[in-house]
């Protein structure tokens, strides 16, 4: 790593040109990424390849992390990896009294320096990032439970990808208005004209919240903490107490690419809690915060946006996805694109399906008519069929994060009739993980017990066949549920055109984001950065989404000085 200060013109030789691209891609809406995914494209030019990407989380095991931020007053800890072992690292304890004031004192600066050395700052940020995934991907690892792989891609370049988009969009926003000084001129006949001269700057709100969820504490995390960043506040980030350490070490290269730029590193912090502390109620009503991020439960996503009065906040909470299967021209392609799409890190993902909406009477096929129950069967042996060999199983399921997903799966078994049983997964490197495919559970849509089970959130890996009427009934359900449930996602099938309208105007009408008849590589629970949107903010899901104007517009005002020319 360099150690060196950069200069505004040596950032902008290294990363304008990725900025550009950024915000070239963010209007075209086409494929691209600065950030490798595959494992083996590291370890050259600087980055850490796999050995010492290892090495290097395990130097962090079982000793103190260092930030060297005031207002430290003690050491806290105690994350234990999905997989079984103790992390053993300790982290600061901040004393918000001495620690929040100290972040604002270097907002001048950072308002001063304009948006572009504050997006090429923020690039260069997570350009060391990108150079220590194998490190990140590890930690991503044994605090959320993902398998590696996808804690490599979704903890790596899938998360660095939503955080380069948000910078790419705070930048646009901030630079709609002209920089500098814009002469004013207004005609008065045969008087002289009225002349004044305008200066508009953008201006951070104050310290910017993130509250991090354990799930995806990187993926999640970048979107809120580049985006305030980049348009001129302090950013404070609490992680959820069982994934701090891929947060901690965001927070750690971030103060150090602050400091050598010039900038006050302390306006990137940590704040971690002590077992029980619970601060981030404390955090979030703080005068001295003014945008808070978070993912998490819908209950305290609604106290946030309830009592938080003095913040903007921006909440990604829990939704009901749905699938609706009317009619499929591809039908194998389509039992294994769910099968996939349900087993994708044990449905422990904010996007995962849960309710299947299927008619009662089947659906037609390729293959001919298949009636509701052939449908649910064939799902379920695709499940089967993919998670049988316990090592590929490992490779997509990863470990339950906590004993809270584990005993909604044991519940779900009793609240229908189970096409297909979890079972438990051996995982020969680390046996004191929880490892558990997912259970399919029959429902009949029309009875009222029924709807206890499928018309509220399951997290985890919990799917529900619900058998409807008709297709028309699986549409007024799908509307219900996002209307007063939310989802993060909707999939359907069908090879009907007035159904694929149909679907689109309900979720128009709701604003959810729809996939249609996905049957190969991509899979509704994805969403790709500078293309998809993730989340509506239109419905009780979520009230943003990752990533758009309206996420980084409200985290800065334009304050204007006129003088007279």
């Amino acid at each position: 790593m360099a150690t060196a200060q950069p200069t505004t013109d040596r950032l902008a030789e290294k990363h304008r040109s990725t900025l550009d691209q950024a915000l070239d891609t963010i209007r075209t809406r086409a494929y691209w990424s600065p950030h490798p995914e595959h494992p083996k494209a590291y370890g050259a030019d600087g980055s850490l390849d796999a050995a010492a990407g290892l090495t290097a989380y395990q130097s962090l095991l079982n000793g103190r992390f260092e930030l060297d931020q005031p207002g430290t007053d003690g050491w806290t800890g105690g994350e234990v990896s999905p997989y079984g072992p103790e992390l053993g690292v300790e982290y600061p304890h901040a004393d918000l009294d001495v620690l929040l004031p100290a972040m604002r004192a270097g907002m001048g600066a950072w308002r001063d320096a304009g948006a572009e050395t504050r997006a090429l700052v923020c690039l260069e940020i997570l350009a060391r990032i990108s150079a220590r995934t194998h490190e990140f991907a590890h930690a991503v690892m044994h605090t959320s439970g993902q398998a590696f792989m996808m804690a490599f891609q979704a903890g790596g370049p899938h998360a660095q990808d939503r955080g380069l988009e948000a910078v790419a969009y705070a930048y646009a926003e901030q630079t709609r208005t002209p920089a500098g000084r814009a002469g004013w001129s207004k005609p008065q006949g045969k008087r002289d004209p009225l002349e004044l001269s305008k200066e508009f700057t953008p201006v951070g709100r104050g310290v910017a919240l993130v509250i991090g969820c354990n799930t995806f504490p990187t993926w999640n995390g970048y979107p809120g903490l580049f985006a305030s960043l980049a348009t001129g506040n302090p950013v404070l980030v609490k992680p959820h107490p069982r994934a701090v350490l891929p947060l901690a070490l965001t927070v750690r290269v971030a103060r150090e690419v602050l400091a050598e730029t010039g900038f006050d590193p302390n306006l990137v912090a940590l704040a971690v809690e002590r077992p029980g502390e619970g601060i981030a109620k404390t955090l979030a009503v703080r005068p001295e915060v003014r945008i808070i991020d978070y993912t998490g439960s819908t209950a305290f996503g609604d106290w946030l946006e309830a009592n938080a009065r003095q913040a903007q906040v921006y909440t990604e909470k829990a939704g009901v996805n749905t699938v609706v299967v009317d009619s499929t021209d591809d039908y194998r392609g389509m039992l294994g694109n769910l099968a996939f799409s349900l087993s994708l890190y044990s449905g422990q993902m904010c996007t995962t399906p849960q309710n299947l909406l299927i008619p009662r009477d089947g659906i037609a096929t390729d293959q001919g008519p298949k009636s509701y129950d052939e449908v649910v069967a064939d799902l379920a042996a695709a499940v089967d069929g993919l998670l049988g060999d316990d090592a590929r199983a490992n490779g997509l399921l990863g470990a339950l994060v906590n004993p809270d997903v584990k005993a909604r799966l044991e519940a779900a078994a009793d609240l229908g009739e189970v096409a297909l049983a979890s079972r438990e997964v051996a995982n020969p490197e680390f046996p004191d993980a929880v490892v558990r495919t997912p259970v399919i559970v029959k429902l009949d849509g029309s009875k009222p017990e029924a709807q206890d089970a499928y018309f509220s959130e399951c997290f985890g890996p919990v799917s529900f066949a619900v058998a409807v009427d008709s297709t028309a009934d699986a549409l007024e359900l799908l509307r219900r549920t996002v209307r007063e449930k939310g989802a993060m996602t909707v999939g359907a099938y069908t090879t009907s055109e007035e159904v694929e309208r149909a679907v689109e105007e309900v979720c128009l009408e709701e604003a959810a984001q729809l996939s249609l008849n996905l049957t190969g590589g991509v899979y509704v629970n994805q969403t790709a950065a500078f293309s998809d949107f993730h989340g509506s903010g239109g419905n009780p899901a979520a009230n943003a989404a990752l990533c758009d104007g309206a996420f980084v517009s409200n985290r800065f005002r334009v304050v204007e000085v006129r003088r007279q020319a």
